[in-house]
């Protein structure tokens, strides 16, 4: 059986492997069974004007709303959603004990701004001891991530950006999360994990996960102190973050797998 695929990105290694499994290279007007798409094409391919529709021998590497998981403030706003679905719905799931809820606390206290800046200050004059750490939704690698102990430095950050919180100015957006500040540590650094997962149908829900994950450490052992609440080497895991640290070690890129993790 002949099988084709197209791709719009200059990536070599999809050609290749693709190649080395006899798949014929065609263009995105032919008839294709498998699209390795970048993110904007998979996006024009399946926007509403196109009413473009894939048949049963189709396979693309992205889903066409994708970025409602991907993007940070998307994400949160899908699982507030989700949250107070299963409350309506009265699942046990959605219980809830000293206002908290006991099986959906898998992320933190969270707000997207500028759009929840009211309820983040509401929230946050509750525990004014409080450490939060900020995120733009649309960047990766660390870019753009710090952590406020105080309103004020929220407050200087805003007039200092670009695009300040003013709702008729367009700006970028950012998540604002409860710091977790007494986190799990190994060798009394902070790490976390970073598991694959292959999801080839939502309807029904069909998963697979990789079993070679590995976990990403800090160079620096975790220290919750006000003094070092600005060096992200002691917070942050990315390793586009800890690569500029005089402790980075390239050889293993700061860098254990989910089978040492075990052992340890």
């Amino acid at each position: 059986m002949k099988v084709t695929f197209c791709t719009d990105l200059d990536k070599s290694v999809v050609v290749a492997n693709c190649e080395k499994r006899g798949w014929v290279q065609v263009g995105p007007e032919d008839e294709w069974n498998i699209y390795w798409a970048g993110t904007m094409t998979c996006r024009s391919l399946f926007s509403v004007d196109s009413g473009y529709r894939m048949s049963d021998n189709q396979l693309i590497n992205h889903f066409p709303n994708h970025y409602e998981i991907s993007r940070k403030d998307l994400l949160v706003k899908n699982i507030k959603r989700y949250r107070r679905e299963l409350e309506k719905e009265g699942n046990s799931l959605a219980e809830r004990g000293d206002s908290k809820y006991l099986h959906l606390d898998f992320i933190p206290v969270t707000f997207v701004l500028p759009a929840d800046y009211n309820m983040f200050v509401e929230e946050y004059r509750k525990a004014p001891q409080s450490t939060w750490i900020m995120k733009p939704c649309g960047r990766s690698q660390g870019s753009g991530i710090f952590l406020i102990n105080k309103l004020s430095k929220l407050k200087r950050w805003s007039r200092e950006s670009k695009t300040p919180f003013q709702q008729q100015l367009t700006k970028e957006s950012y998540v604002i999360s409860k710091y977790i500040d007494n986190p799990l540590l190994i060798g009394g650094k902070k790490f976390d994990l970073r598991l694959y997962v292959l999801v080839t149908s939502f309807r029904p829900l069909k998963a697979y996960q990789f079993r070679l994950g590995f976990c990403r450490f800090c160079t620096v052992k975790y220290d919750s102190s006000v003094a070092e609440l600005d060096n992200m080497y002691v917070h942050l895991t990315n390793v586009s973050v800890q690569k500029h640290g005089g402790e980075y070690n390239s050889l293993h890129g700061g860098k254990l797998s989910v089978q040492n993790l075990r052992y340890t």
